[in-house]
């Protein structure tokens, strides 16, 4: 019998799913080398392999049997050539700007534990797909919001989320359509360097946000009265005033944020919160082209009548801080530890952390690949982000169903 691969399910997965792998027809204890491979938009390779033995029967079923050492990985790691995947080209991050299309990982299985390994025993494709059948796409042009809304299958009334992503510009898809495909009305938000939206950024205004939670609030398919806000890195920090100054927010899932305005005012009905003091002297260089800014923020909680922290205390929504207690960008661990010790302080209970060790400052969905060095948006430079791969991965894979459930139980209670 010649060498197979089986997969589970068997041509199609959702991105953030798991995917069970086995191969069959191999020789007793026969070594072999399993090789996953993707290209991204860009045309961008991605690689991860592995070393495996086969049982006495011939079959290698990577739910059972641990890579050994030598590959991306080893030991026991059903989707590790999925989470290990790393970019050829170094620094480069995975996007998905076209959800509507899978991405197509190929998977070969070479002779022996050479390297290169040597031949070409079996491969098989799998697309790795970003909506679910019947999720609908509806771009958004409404007053001034500029968005996607995804919508699961179905006429019923959907608990509403508004995705607000990092500096970086532009309309991020992918964890809105990811989240849409278990059951939640995503509203992916652009704020700017977006069709006609602001090209350059001085200051935020709160109001085009407040535009788009009474969008949703006002949607036919959205469950209210109150919306859940998802925010990464800057998205967080808005998320977080938008929770302090709005009525009818609920649930706030801040992924690696600030708590207090960083780089940009942010301004809502004429009153300005002014943001941290910055001392980009304070910027560590690490080799020639790559730099630390993790201490470059004047500490808010050490500031005394400090303005620039978010009033959280004012919110009535439920909190959820998702910290990478490696992040070299946002001291997140620290903040979120101090403001909940402020709420705390004032009998508030509505908050919880999930705190990851060995993970930095970006935690995307699950099986998205490692991006320990980023680029940082507003000094244009090459940027520590933090984290290590295996620990990483798994904090990706735990906290992406925790968020769920965060917005299942405060967005459906009522």
């Amino acid at each position: 019998v010649a060498p197979s691969i089986r997969l589970s399910p068997a041509a199609r997965s959702l991105f953030d799913e798991p995917l069970a792998i086995a191969v069959r027809g191999l020789g007793p204890r026969q070594q072999v080398t399993l090789r996953t491979s993707l290209r991204d938009e860009t045309g961008e390779l991605f690689q991860a392999s592995a070393r495996y033995q086969a049982g006495d029967d011939g079959e290698l079923d990577l739910a059972r049997c641990p890579a050994l050492p030598g590959g991306s990985f080893s030991g026991l790691e059903p989707m590790g050539l999925l989470w290990a995947l790393q970019p050829k080209k170094p620094f480069w991050y995975m996007m998905k700007q076209d959800v509507q299309s899978p991405f197509l990982l190929q998977l070969e299985v070479l002779e022996g534990h050479g390297e290169p390994p040597g031949r070409l025993l079996a491969q098989a494709q799998h697309e790795r797909a970003f909506l679910r059948d019947g999720v609908r796409r509806i771009p958004v042009r409404d007053g001034r919001i500029r968005a996607t809304l995804f919508l699961p299958p179905g006429e019923g009334t959907f608990p509403g989320i508004i995705d607000i992503h990092g500096l970086g510009g532009g309309l991020f898809e992918h964890r809105a359509s990811l989240l849409a495909n278990h059951g939640f009305a995503t509203l992916a938000l652009a704020y700017y360097q977006y069709e006609d939206l602001p090209q350059k950024l001085t200051e935020f205004h709160l109001e085009y946000f407040e535009e788009a939670v009474n969008y949703m609030l006002q949607h036919p398919q959205v469950k209210g009265p109150g919306v859940g806000l998802l925010g990464y890195s800057k998205g967080g920090e808005l998320s977080l005033a938008m929770a302090a100054f709005m009525k009818n927010i609920a649930a706030v899932a801040s992924i690696n944020g600030p708590v207090a305005v960083t780089l940009f005012p942010v301004c809502y009905k004429g009153k300005t919160i002014p943001t941290l003091t910055l001392y980009e002297q304070r910027a560590k260089v690490i080799d020639s082209n790559i730099f630390d800014y993790s201490d470059i923020l004047i500490d808010p909680f050490q500031a005394p009548g400090n303005r620039s922290l978010i009033p959280i205390e004012k919110a009535e929504a439920q909190f959820l801080f998702i910290v990478g207690q490696d992040d070299h960008i946002v001291k997140s661990k620290y903040y979120a530890t101090e403001v909940c010790k402020l709420l705390q302080a004032q009998g508030k209970e509505n908050f919880q952390i999930l705190s990851y060790p060995g993970t930095g400052h970006c935690i995307d969905p699950p099986f998205f690949p490692f991006c320990p060095i980023g680029s940082h948006p507003f000094f244009h430079k090459r940027a520590i982000l933090g984290g290590e791969l295996r620990a990483y991965s798994k904090a990706q894979v735990h906290a992406w169903p925790q968020i769920q459930d965060f917005f299942k139980k405060y967005l459906n209670d009522k």
